[in-house]
């Protein structure tokens, strides 16, 4: 079984109004990994991806760009220790 890892990343720029979700949401479910994403009050995005460190790193690396309506100027990203075994990737509201 391969190792799961866990990151917090946070997107900022032009990220909400942009179908950001839902297009994290389909290329979480494309890749295969885990966790959630979701819009800030500050008009940033945050996501938590859990999964194979390969997989997971190359989430982060697609927020970097993000879908074609967005504009991304900077992702925060931070590994984190606990792992919640997530089943799914969700929309949080």
């Amino acid at each position: 079984m391969t190792q799961k890892i866990r990151i917090r990343v946070r997107i900022t720029g032009r990220v909400q109004g942009v179908f950001f979700r839902l297009k994290t949401k389909q290329e979480a479910d494309r890749i295969g990994i885990n966790g959630w994403v979701r819009n800030i009050a500050d008009g940033s995005v945050e996501a938590l991806f859990e999964g194979d460190p390969e997989k997971v790193t190359q989430m982060a690396r697609w927020c970097e760009k993000g879908p074609s309506l967005s504009r991304v100027d900077h992702v925060n990203t931070e590994t984190e220790t606990n792992l919640s075994n997530f089943q799914t990737f969700d929309i949080l509201y």
